[in-house]
């Protein structure tokens, strides 16, 4: 089901999510500490499951961290570190290991170049929160998953940033900063999916910084700065910019400022029943062994 713009509760420009991070790619992995914390939970509660996948799709795998890591966590198994920013994968093709070697893909979640239950798991880790039509992502991981294949992954809820929010409604009514679905709607979209048996938590994380200065340079640093459609173009004025320096302050504890993350976990089982889906015209689907026998760069 694909939401109205109206439905949405909020919209992303799709382009800008893809060129940030196409941009962040180089430097992403010094500054993304909490998504390799995210990532590393993820990978640690996969390790007492016992599965053994024969295709595992890292889906929104930046620079390949993760895929490395699935990689030797499942060694017989085909791993595919799938990505929109062709940047992120260049980075990722740095970390394919010579006996750690995964593939990668440039491609968009909402439309997965791969044929109908052909993946064993789907491992996501801080992707869907750039995902505003939500039951297009999620069918799409539900279409390419094996029956009674494992989703996991790792997305951010609406305390995220809070402080930020916060201080940027003190200096104008405008978008500063990106919106997050709540737990319960994801867990929703799951059943709509047609996924079994669905399980959602959440935790809260806490970085500080010296100053706002510092926040935003990291978030820019990740590819993580706002780009939501209603955002302005424009550079903020410098009064706007004192007015939410100031009013950031409020939250300074031990001479260090705040930065609030809800990161929601969840995990869910493929449905044994298949669900029928009509490709998009003029798309191509293919089989991930394919990937495989391809000549190696």
């Amino acid at each position: 089901m694909r939401a109205s713009s109206s439905e949405l509760p909020f919209r992303l420009d799709r382009a800008g999510v893809r060129d940030a991070f196409d941009r962040a790619s180089a430097g992403y992995d010094d500054a993304a500490v909490l998504q390799a914390r995210a990532r590393q939970e993820l990978l640690d509660r996969l390790r007492p499951m016992g599965l053994e996948p024969k295709v595992v799709l890292d889906l929104g795998a930046g620079t390949g961290r993760g895929a490395l890591a699935l990689k030797r966590l499942y060694q017989s198994a085909a791993v595919i570190a799938l990505d929109i920013a062709p940047g992120m994968l260049r980075e990722a093709r740095r970390n394919s290991r010579a006996f750690r070697r995964f593939d990668r893909v440039c491609a968009d979640a909402f439309r997965l170049p791969l044929q109908d239950e052909c993946v064993d798991l789907v491992f996501s880790n801080l992707l869907l929160q750039w995902c505003d039509e939500l039951d297009v992502v999620i069918g799409e991981m539900r279409r390419v998953l094996k029956p009674g294949g494992f989703l996991t992954f790792s997305t951010l809820g609406p305390d995220t940033l809070r402080e930020l929010r916060s201080a940027w409604s003190a200096a104008d009514s405008a978008s500063h900063v990106n919106a997050f679905l709540d737990m319960h709607d994801i867990g929703d979209a799951l059943t709509r999916a047609g996924f079994a048996e669905p399980v959602l938590d959440v935790s809260r994380v806490e970085l500080t910084y010296p100053d706002v200065l510092a926040l935003v340079r990291d978030l820019k640093a990740i590819g993580a700065h706002n780009v939501t459609s209603a955002r302005l173009k424009g550079l903020t004025g410098k009064g706007k910019w004192r007015a939410m320096t100031l009013a950031y302050e409020a939250f300074r504890r031990d001479g260090r400022l705040p930065a609030s993350y809800e990161v929601v976990h969840g995990a869910a089982w493929g449905a044994n029943a298949r669900r029928s889906v009509t490709a998009p015209s003029g798309e191509v689907r293919i089989d991930p062994a394919a990937i495989r026998r391809r000549a190696r760069e």
